[in-house]
């Protein structure tokens, strides 16, 4: 495919339970998103989600992966992560962007969570949020990964292609979450985000996506798409 082809797509109707499954076949072999990798690795802990996700602000992928794998057989709780020190932290997440405010921010957290959550990470949306350095996105991804939370984190790849598919109109992050709640199956909530992020980074790409092989074309509306591969 190349320029003006996109009006292909869409032939069929949209049908969730179809989409998520040909989505499972179209990233199956990919590299996985960082957070739900560490997980499987075994690194799933209320905690390391929310340290791995704080660190996966604006980082690419490999690279938290590589910084989880590293920093939590050191430091997997709160205490141990304090013990630390400022110094020794920011050593080991370097590679992630913005190492010194995210080894205080990570810090501070660890810190409160002692004095005012007994050490355990809370579930809240209110919660997490007070956490300086955890946004929405964090506190989203770490109550669907660590609690089971039905909740759709959105990042730039689950925006881009929920808005590409025509399943939302929409200009922000916040206001994807809240229309794909309305139109995506409750069971597919926490899914969504672990598909739709090596879907986006590999196929659906913000620049000429590879529509010709991808298995959901004849779903997708291909809102956007002037040129394609």
């Amino acid at each position: 495919m190349g320029e003006g082809t996109e009006g292909r797509g869409g032939t069929e109707p949209w049908d969730a339970d179809e989409a998520f499954r040909r989505l499972r076949e179209a990233v199956r072999g990919l590299p996985k998103a960082a957070v739900f990798d560490l997980r499987d690795r075994g690194f799933g802990s209320p905690f390391e989600v929310l340290v791995a996700s704080l660190i996966s602000a604006r980082t690419r992928d490999e690279t938290t992966l590589a910084v989880g794998l590293r920093l939590f057989p050191i430091a997997a709780s709160p205490q141990a992560m304090i013990d630390l020190g400022e110094a020794r932290l920011v050593e080991l997440i370097r590679p992630a962007t913005f190492p010194e405010p995210k080894a205080r921010d990570i810090l501070e957290l660890s810190r409160r969570i002692l004095a005012e959550h007994g050490g355990e990470v809370p579930e809240t949306v209110e919660e997490l949020t007070a956490f300086r350095g955890v946004g929405p996105k964090i506190a989203a991804l770490t109550r669907a990964v660590a609690f089971g939370a039905a909740t759709i984190p959105v990042d730039v790849h689950v925006h881009r292609v929920a808005n590409r598919w025509g399943l939302v109109a929409t200009r922000t992050p916040e206001a994807t979450m809240k229309a794909l709640e309305a139109v995506l199956p409750r069971r597919y909530w926490i899914e969504t985000n672990e598909r739709l992020v090596p879907f986006g980074k590999f196929i659906c790409t913000g620049v000429a996506p590879f529509c010709s092989t991808c298995l959901l074309l004849s779903m997708c509306r291909r809102v956007g798409v002037t040129r394609s591969r």
